[in-house]
């Protein structure tokens, strides 16, 4: 390339020579002087940052810092939201296990104070020297809520199962013959073998027999459904109840009857009056307890309430 310089201070005019190289060193001195201006520039306005005072920059950087604030304060609401439903659906589920505790206490026959389901155990011990504490960070305190439902959930699940348990146990002991049909403190003829009042012979005694005057309370040994409440040719006035779990129960030789068929009656409810009806010598109950029909030992029912 050619350039020639004409000028009035010139005698004649000149001609410049450039070749490719002089282009492409001048390219690169200017592309360096542009980076060095561009550093020194960023330099100078990082150092004096402070000092300068840019409204335009001064907005921006001060909407940038309210909108990150947003953000975080955001995303600190939502995580406390969601904790404060955990720890409402936790109060639920404490209340309830409450609740259940309580229930589980009277079906085992356990005092009140002895369970104190509504206050918080006891608790402490030594802050340790060698491993200090730290605080809990957002992830570990809702796995911590996490970890800690779940186990309020599968011990309320094994208290259910318990309570049902202890409840079908209850209400089988209920329904057993367990308490004495009659005032009574002593059997006039036990359960088994003897010799039969009216004949002399050898005879199976299918029950017990308690002394009583007439008109002396008999009450249910057990709860169930009557079957059976009117006179029979040897028991006499008799009533017959259905435990349950094929048990039966006998009331004989009554004066009165105080229920009726297809009755439901609780353990210990009066149901008739002792008398001397039907194949009897003398005013008395005559009890029995039968599984399935057969005849059965009362006394290894009633053997709590007799000692």
């Amino acid at each position: 390339m050619h350039i020639i310089l004409v000028s009035s201070r010139l005698t004649k005019a000149r001609a410049l020579t450039l070749t490719a190289a002089h282009v492409i060193t001048g390219g690169l001195t200017m592309v360096a002087l542009g980076f060095v201006f561009a550093v020194a520039l960023l330099y100078m306005g990082l150092r004096h940052a402070s000092e300068i005072r840019l409204p335009v920059i001064e907005s921006l950087v001060l909407s940038a810092q309210q909108e990150q604030a947003h953000k975080a304060e955001s995303f600190l609401r939502e995580n406390l939201n969601a904790m404060a439903v955990k720890l409402g659906q936790m109060q639920a589920q404490l209340v309830r296990l409450d609740a259940l505790g309580e229930r589980l206490s009277a079906l085992a026959g356990l005092k009140p104070q002895e369970f104190r389901f509504s206050e918080a155990p006891g608790r402490g011990g030594a802050i340790s020297t060698v491993t200090p504490p730290r605080d809990l960070s957002m992830d570990e305190l809702s796995r911590q809520l996490d970890t800690l439902s779940k186990r309020m959930e599968n011990r309320s699940d094994d208290l259910g199962i318990l309570e049902s348990t202890l409840f079908d146990a209850r209400v089988k002991r209920k329904l057993m013959p367990t308490i004495m049909p009659v005032d009574a403190s002593w059997n006039a003829s036990s359960f088994g073998w003897r010799l039969d009042p009216f004949t002399g012979q050898n005879a199976m005694h299918e029950g017990i027999d308690f002394l009583a005057d007439v008109g002396t309370p008999v009450f249910a040994a057990a709860g169930g459904v009557v079957v059976f409440a009117e006179r029979h040719y040897q028991y006499g006035n008799m009533i017959e109840i259905d435990n349950g779990n094929d048990f039966t129960t006998r009331y004989a030789h009554a004066s009165k009857l105080l229920v009726k068929v297809g009755e439901v009656v609780r353990r210990g409810r009066k149901i008739a009056e002792v008398g001397s009806t039907g194949r009897s010598t003398g005013p008395h109950l005559h009890f029995e307890v039968r599984y399935k029909g057969t005849a059965q030992n009362p006394a290894r029912f009633l053997q709590a309430t007799l000692k």
